[in-house]
């Protein structure tokens, strides 16, 4: 008899998104008059930079000629990207990561589950909570968790609690951890952590021999000075940290699929004997076996991103985005609604109003101002009593937005 994985029994009901884009259109399919603006999920909405189509559609051009015609591409990337990433990510900060300890990817979100392959089912892993709820569910899918209590959260799983109250900063654990989960700057608050702060980890994860896996998704967001782009800024994170990145929200990839995961050499954990093993090699293993790479034309594409041009349009997407962050924290801040995030990163994180749960606010929003966001105990619980609004969107939703949660809130 045909047998499952048990462990996907084990998750909630269903995938937040999923459940939120239910319940909009079970609301919409009921009110088709209404004209509803979705906040939620972190979807990009403006056009790709023209250095970027540009790019694309002369590598189409190169696919339809045999003498420029593309096969299969290397598992890890092509080496025009692979050293156009580690110039202007990595050295050009001074960090030394060579172009080939970065693989190309279809998405952080993939590379952030996937690299759990690599890793035994014994570990103990921390996660924050609020968290990005891939971190979760694919340590339940990997077995790496027990059963999910009234709260939401797992058994097994080392959670660090990140609210107003710490200043959305985790604390270390006490127990000793082997897997840590960070995302800088934040998703779901849109908060950010200061050099020191993230120097705590380093130097925890150094000290106990951990790894942490950083996800820096959001890095183009930063707009302060002091706040680390990547967690390879701290000294000696080069042994202890795997980091992932996207082109995702800065480049506008969300339907393109273009990301990368850099694995330093100097990663060196142990096996169940003590012996000592190559991160890297490992994980160059599990994607020349399960993995084919990006299409050649989409690595064309990212490699614009990097030329003066594409700097240029990229820039001018972010500063966007930011400046619809700024417009929904000062239209809430007007209204009296604690709110955080939304300066180095596209997320703006509210109290709920009122003492509502984030539900409640889910459904008070959309009924009375036909407004989707995110409820922050999606997240975790912690995120009870918190709301995430993105800010990507077209300006005239964005404003729009700002007028009907002033009418309702104020």
């Amino acid at each position: 008899m045909t047998q499952i994985n048990e462990n996907f029994l084990k998750l909630k009901a269903g995938y937040l998104f999923p459940e939120i884009g239910r319940r909009v259109s079970s609301f919409c399919t009921n009110h088709p008059e209404a004209n509803v603006i979705r906040l939620g999920i972190g979807d990009v909405t403006e056009p790709l930079p023209a250095a970027v189509i540009q790019a694309m559609h002369a590598a189409v051009d190169e696919m339809g000629a045999r003498e420029t015609f593309q096969g299969y591409g290397p598992e890890q990337g092509y080496e025009f990207l692979r050293e156009s990433i580690a110039k202007h990510d990595y050295q050009s900060r001074g960090i030394e990561i060579s172009s080939d300890e970065i693989f190309v990817s279809d998405g952080s979100k993939c590379d952030t589950g996937n690299i759990l392959d690599i890793f035994g089912g014994q570990n103990v892993v921390a996660i924050t909570d609020p968290v990005y709820p891939v971190y979760v569910d694919t340590n339940v899918m990997a077995g790496h968790t027990g059963e999910v209590d009234s709260t939401g959260r797992y058994e097994g799983l080392v959670y660090l609690p990140v609210t107003a109250e710490n200043n959305f900063v985790p604390e270390i654990p006490r127990e000793k951890v082997d897997l840590v989960y960070l995302c800088y700057p934040n998703n779901p608050t849109g908060t950010v952590l200061s050099h020191a702060d993230l120097k705590k980890w380093v130097d925890y994860a150094r000290q106990n021999e951990a790894i942490i896996l950083y996800d820096a998704a959001y890095e183009a967001y930063i707009t302060e000075a002091g706040v680390p782009h990547s967690i390879y800024e701290i000294e000696g994170a080069e042994e202890v940290a795997v980091e992932f990145r996207s082109f995702s929200k800065n480049a506008g990839f969300t339907g393109v699929r273009c990301a990368m995961t850099v694995v330093p050499k100097s990663i060196q954990p142990m096996t169940a004997d003590g012996e000592r093993c190559d991160l890297h090699h490992l994980w160059n293993r599990r994607q020349t076996t399960k993995f084919n790479s990006v299409s050649y034309i989409v690595q064309r594409g990212a490699a614009a991103v990097y030329s003066p041009q594409g700097q240029q349009e990229v820039g001018k997407l972010v500063a966007f985005y930011l400046d619809n962050a700024r417009l929904l924290r000062e239209g809430l801040q007007a209204v009296d609604i604690n709110v955080y995030g939304g300066v180095n990163a596209p997320y703006v994180w509210l109290r709920t109003p009122g003492g509502q749960t984030s539900w409640d606010f889910f459904d008070t929003l959309l009924e009375k101002s036909h407004l989707v966001g995110t409820p922050g105990s999606g997240f975790g619980a912690s995120g009870e009593g918190y709301f995430r609004l993105s800010a990507f969107n077209s300006r005239e939703n964005i404003q729009e937005a700002v007028a009907r949660f002033q009418q309702l809130l104020g």
